[in-house]
């Protein structure tokens, strides 16, 4: 019978395509073919209705078993397909445990930090003491209490991140030296670290940044021991062969005040392109306390004096290192950072 034929052509027809499919989705693909709604079997079932009555059962039978045995070889493929991938997974995963091991790579401590540390090691080497204080303050502790009242000229010298009219971000750490003054009474030799914030960015100057400021009260404390002290600790910091120069200057918190300038380390002091050509070159602020800031805290200045001073450390850190552009401690790209 015709019907009988086309059934036996249509099992050897997907057995023939079973035998190349090489994905799940291509097994899929012939069954919607050849079993599905509208597939081949499906149509051939639809012309059962043209058989004489006797035929319909034994062909119907036969439809049956030939569903049942495609499904089944389409089932075993899908399994031996899955197998098949699994395998090539596992070969792709395998990890040679003879192989030596990765080592990880190792960090190093950002420029910043190890240029901190040393500041702080050469301080404390002098009897100085680490302190900290908060990074948001008050006006009075970041201006008032240094000398600096809302209509003082230096107030246009910082712009400042102001949180509310009264509260801001620190633009300096000088706020420690007052806090620790109004808890303690004399002797004080301190050096106070932390970020302080001010509005301002391009290549040497960026919105966050790290100062170290240090104070040192006493009785008969002189302007000739503040610079003892940064004379020690510039050649501690840049070399034994480090000239120091103090300039005139101006802060509202010290009276006199100075600019600290070492010789330059690129060309040693003969004058070059990066110094200007001068020998010289900037690296912080000082002066002797300022009798009104000792009058804030409560200290009696014909009793005490004492010096401050004040240093960016990523100013220093460029000096020591090398380095022209502030913007390369903050952007963490791994190729700075492992010169260090």
């Amino acid at each position: 019978m015709e019907l009988e034929r086309e059934l036996e052509s249509l099992e050897g027809e997907i057995a023939d395509r079973l035998k190349s499919v090489s994905s799940l989705e291509e097994l899929d693909s012939i069954r919607v073919e050849y079993l599905g709604r509208k597939g081949k079997l499906t149509a051939l079932l639809r012309r059962m209705g043209q058989l004489p009555p006797e035929l319909r059962p034994v062909i119907g039978r036969k439809a049956n078993e030939l569903r049942q045995r495609l499904e089944s070889a389409i089932q075993e493929k899908a399994i031996a397909l899955k197998e098949e991938g699994k395998r090539k997974r596992l070969a792709a995963e395998t990890i040679d445990i003879t192989l030596p091991g990765r080592r990880p790579a190792l960090g190093v401590k950002h420029p910043i930090t190890q240029t901190l540390e040393r500041i702080k090691e050469i301080f404390v080497g002098m009897g100085f003491e680490v302190v900290e204080g908060p990074e948001i303050e008050t006006e009075y502790y970041n201006f008032e209490a240094l000398n600096t009242p809302w209509y003082h000229p230096a107030r246009d010298m910082q712009d400042t991140f102001y949180i509310t009219d009264s509260i801001l971000l620190r633009t300096q750490t000088s706020p420690v030296q007052i806090r620790v003054m109004e808890s303690r009474k004399p002797p004080i030799r301190i050096i106070a670290p932390g970020k302080v914030y001010r509005r301002d960015a391009d290549i040497s100057h960026s919105p966050m940044f790290h100062q170290v400021e240090g104070l040192l009260v006493d009785r008969h404390v002189t302007f000739a021991e503040l610079k003892g002290v940064l004379a020690a600790f510039a050649r501690q910091m840049f070399g034994p062969e480090t000239k120091v120069r103090f300039r005139p200057s101006f802060f509202p918190f010290t009276e006199p005040s100075a600019e600290v300038d070492i010789s330059c380390i690129i060309c040693g002091g003969k004058g070059c392109q990066t110094c200007g050509w001068t020998g010289w070159m900037e690296i912080l602020g000082a002066g002797s306390v300022d009798p009104e800031v000792f009058k804030a805290v409560g200290y009696d200045p014909e009793e005490v004096t004492g010096f401050a001073f004040g240093m960016g450390v990523e100013r220093i850190a460029m000096l020591k290192f090398g380095i022209n552009d502030i913007r390369l401690f903050f952007e963490n790209d791994i190729r700075f950072l492992s010169q260090f």
